[in-house]
């Protein structure tokens, strides 16, 4: 049979090299589409689920913030529960900037909650996140992973202004916006994020979960190397006991398997970069912080740093809530914002 094997031609031998060649492009390819299918899938399920929820569940459309039970306070509906006071607005417009390795789709409890109160909410893929086809692993800058933020501001209307909400991570991207683009944007909120100064790393502000950026790069097993072992790592992804444990201790099981479908790994290079923020720029804009009560992932002393070292126009709390409130407190968060919306 040995022999047998060794008598194949060689032309026969190229041909089949080929042919495996192009089955291997088209099985990739097929990978891309199905990937992309399946998030999708998983994205209309938990906005399907989410609805029925809204619509059924007497849980999830308590009065915010009551003190008083489920038996003594009836259903009411978001509508009710948020006074809509959405008129003489600088903007109704609101920008929703995920964090690490999200994308748009992590907003699907919050973008309706918005829409009814009468506002105007738009969620984005940053480069290599959700959607979007590009290999996280080669985003190399800060300007290159949040290339569709910077975009849809130039492409904004002279007149035209908006609202940043930035979450973890993307709180670098807010505050790269605000300095390029201090005038598109009226109010920049950080929702337990990188709300770094001039000169620092997105990457600076975990270090007291993830420890020292050196020490990380020299010892962490959550590294990807895209381009070998011999050069600098790429990309960093934790699996899903990790996520669980660090942005999901209180959201639900159904929330945690959407992510587990579709978070994807974290482009390294942008919050290794250290930011130059000015005066006259960034801080032409005013900041809030919200601070999430219950993170494991950003500490609420993590946080009360940033709040000092940087301090913005004025702190909310959120208590009960992971590093995820979109998922583990989305009315609570809600309601927030739209408060934040009306500030003067």
């Amino acid at each position: 049979m040995g022999n047998g094997l060794c008598c194949i031609p060689k032309k026969q031998s190229r041909g089949a090299i080929v042919s495996r060649s192009k089955r291997s492009s088209r099985s990739q390819r097929k990978l891309i589409v199905e990937d992309d299918l399946l998030h999708r899938q998983a994205l209309a399920m938990a906005i399907q689920q989410h609805q029925l929820s809204q619509r059924f569940d007497g849980s999830m459309s308590r009065r915010i913030g009551s003190t008083s039970s489920r038996r003594q306070t009836p259903p009411t509906s978001f509508r009710q529960q948020v006074p809509i006071v959405l008129d003489n607005l600088e903007t109704k417009k609101i920008i929703l900037v995920h964090g690490q390795g999200f994308g748009a789709w992590c907003w699907y409890k919050i973008m309706p909650l918005i829409e009814e109160a009468g506002a105007d909410p738009v969620a984005l893929d940053l480069t290599g996140s959700g959607v979007d086809h590009k290999d996280a692993n080669s985003v190399m800058t800060l300007a290159d992973y949040s290339k569709p933020l910077l975009d849809y501001l130039h492409g904004l209307h002279e007149d035209e202004k908006v609202i940043l909400v930035g979450h973890s991570c993307g709180g670098a991207s807010v505050s790269y916006a605000l300095e390029h683009f201090p005038k598109k944007i009226t109010k920049a909120i950080f929702l337990g994020a990188t709300m770094v100064s001039d000169g620092q790393r997105p990457f600076d502000v975990f270090t007291e979960e993830l420890a020292s950026a050196e020490v990380f790069l020299q010892e962490s097993q959550l590294l990807l190397f895209a381009n070998g072992k011999d050069n600098p790592p790429t990309g960093l992804m934790f699996n899903k006991e990790q996520l669980k444990e660090l942005y999901f201790n209180h959201s639900s099981s159904k929330d945690i398997a959407l992510a587990s479908v579709s978070m994807r790994p974290i482009p390294l290079a942008p919050i290794m970069e250290k930011l130059s923020l000015t005066a006259e720029n960034y801080g032409s804009v005013r900041r809030y912080f919200i601070q999430t009560l219950d993170d494991r992932m950003l500490s609420p002393d993590a946080q009360e740093k940033l709040v000092r070292q940087n301090p913005p126009h004025q702190v909310f709390k959120l208590k009960g809530s992971d590093h995820c409130p979109f998922f583990s407190k989305p009315q609570a968060l809600c309601k927030i914002l739209l408060e934040i919306m009306q500030l003067s």
